[in-house]
């Protein structure tokens, strides 16, 4: 008797989000199908159990071996009286939360389109849109097929049946299946809760320069990734989302509406331009603004050869700026100390709170490993107008952007 299988090891290894739920990845003959295991495994980092129903086509591109051991379960190659498109696709107890059919030839979005069930893919389609079950589907195909009336048209009736359709991305003369990464990110949201449907939220990111001449600034190490998974998790759950940006790698942040800055003067104004021009439930303060800037700027290029004296200035801060424009405003901030006690820690930010009107602050310390900037993971205590409520411990950024959501929603958006 053979125990867990070992591929499973990495099942929650980055969040707890879709922990629980599983997911049926159908694959069709197409070379995108190479990238299939990478995304099976994503899934499961963020929780899902995958369970995988390949056509015949696509066996001829990658073996259900390679798909077994991505997943840690047995492939459906073949519908046999097990009826597994009705095990996964039926609805009952034991289905799927999900069907991905990730690569979708043009010959599959026809079949599925039309009703016509002659591969373990089009039958376990069928039976998902009979059941209900969400379906996304991610195109792959050189662009003249994809360009042909019949499949626009398919693609049309895939829609009209309520099934999510990833737009590919059209370059080299092929309409080239979604990243995984926009593919992980469909997912997420379809399996996510919607309780910030309707909720418009603006959240900052990453860090900001200020400039001594014309090629020299002083900034941070700040990476964004904080911001990036508020607004993803916020994009996920429903609410439409404005991400405010320093200069900094951008990762793909589908549905989200970009402005990018570059210093903190110009990150306060789009704040303020957003919150002056649009109604906004919640502001999310992830950035890491410098608080100074050189109180002056140096035409062209400083020599080296010399001495250079600079004079800092203090800047103003975005979230008491915030709070002036828009008293009803629920604002998420966030505070790092470095090397110090945890009470100091939340005393200084405690402080912070009551001096710029916030409605909540997560403080971390960044000289502990692995929280804060430059990392894929972080560690916040969560501090309300009452005192500390929730500790998140050391975590995928993912995950504490949700955790700090569900504090966010369980106050229905208001102050405690």
């Amino acid at each position: 008797m053979l125990g867990i299988h070992p591929s499973k090891d990495i099942l929650c290894a980055s969040s707890r989000l879709i922990a629980g739920k599983s997911v049926a990845l159908a694959l069709c003959g197409s070379v995108a199908a190479m990238r299939s295991p990478d995304l099976a495994r994503a899934l499961m980092r963020h929780g899902a159990e995958v369970f995988t129903f390949m056509s015949k086509a696509s066996q001829s591109i990658i073996s259900p071996d390679l798909m077994e051991w991505a997943t840690g379960n047995p492939v459906v190659t073949a519908l046999t009286g097990k009826i597994e498109h009705v095990a996964l696709g039926g609805g009952a107890a034991g289905s799927a939360d999900l069907v991905l059919i990730a690569p979708a030839t043009a010959n599959t979005i026809g079949k599925i389109a039309a009703g016509i069930d002659d591969t373990p893919v089009t039958s376990l389609a069928t039976t998902a849109i009979g059941a209900g079950i969400p379906i996304i589907v991610a195109p792959a195909m050189h662009i003249s097929m994809m360009r042909h009336p019949a499949v626009v048209e398919n693609l049309r009736r895939l829609e009209g049946m309520g099934i999510a359709v990833l737009a590919p991305e059209i370059a080299e003369g092929k309409a080239k299946i979604a990243s995984n990464e926009r593919i992980l990110e469909a997912a997420l949201a379809s399996l996510s809760k919607k309780d910030l449907k309707g909720r418009r939220i603006l959240v900052t990111a990453g860090a900001t320069r200020s400039y001594m001449d014309a090629i020299r600034y002083l900034t941070n190490s700040s990476s964004g990734r904080m911001g990036f998974a508020l607004a993803l998790e916020a994009a996920s759950r429903g609410a439409c989302v404005t991400l405010v940006v320093g200069p900094v790698p951008l990762p793909e942040l589908p549905g989200i509406t970009v402005i990018r800055v570059s210093t903190t003067e110009e990150m306060l104004s789009a704040v303020t331009n957003e919150l002056r021009s649009s109604h906004y439930d919640a502001l999310a303060l992830a950035a890491a603004p410098l608080d100074f800037s050189f109180s002056s700027r140096a035409e062209g290029k400083l020599s080296s050869a010399s001495p250079v004296s600079v004079d800092l200035i203090p800047l103003p801060k975005i979230s008491c700026e915030a709070r002036k424009l828009s008293p009803g405003l629920f604002i998420i901030g966030f505070k790092a100390e470095y090397g110090i006690a945890e009470e100091e820690l939340i005393r200084r930010a405690s402080e912070r709170l009551a001096d710029s009107g916030m409605d909540m602050i997560a403080a971390n310390d960044l000289s502990k490993a692995g929280v804060g900037f430059e990392t894929e993971t972080n560690e916040v205590c969560l501090i309300g107008r009452n005192g500390p409520f929730l500790r998140i411990p050391l975590s995928h950024k993912r995950e504490v952007a949700r955790q700090i959501l569900d504090a966010y929603s369980s106050r229905g958006g208001r102050s405690e």
